[in-house]
């Protein structure tokens, strides 16, 4: 990622979405609609106690590709028991490319969740989301993208 800190560090996790927020209201506007709304949302890189809409934590769950040409993806979140009230479900529309990089350096989880992501635009009036799970990475380069928490 190009401003999310979200790395494995000695003993646990460091995640840091501090200069990403700094550099956000540069770029918020470059953004496709539904991704400017998802990373514009107060709760989303908001990371204390209480915060039930924060990404981090989130447990990946399931990945729905299109097989047409339609460019369609889809990603699904399963809440964590301690922290979300709801899961959160990713649709990407025109989706230009979608990777994702397994690490297997972490064998003690059962289930990748969410470090941290980011979007940044993509320069064609689309976007690229990146997410940070515990053991893979998730890049997807698309249209727009709309999150829906529930």
């Amino acid at each position: 990622m190009k401003y999310v800190t979200a790395v494995w560090e000695d003993h646990g996790f460091l995640v840091d979405p501090r200069s990403y927020l700094v550099e956000l209201p540069r770029i918020v506007d470059e953004l496709p609609t539904g991704a400017r709304e998802f990373v514009s949302d107060p709760a989303h890189y908001a990371l204390g106690a209480g915060n039930t809409r924060c990404v981090k934590d989130l447990a990946l769950s399931g990945m729905q590709v299109a097989t047409d040409k339609s460019g369609g993806l889809t990603l699904e979140f399963a809440p964590d028991q301690w922290k979300h009230d709801a899961g959160l479900r990713i649709s990407y529309s025109g989706v230009k490319s979608f990777s994702v990089e397994y690490g297997h350096s972490i064998d003690w989880m059962a289930v990748d969740t969410v470090l941290l992501d980011e979007v940044l635009p993509d320069g064609d009036g689309g976007c690229t989301h990146e997410i940070a799970l515990t053991d893979a990475t998730i890049l997807v380069r698309c249209a727009d993208l709309s999150a829906v928490w529930g």
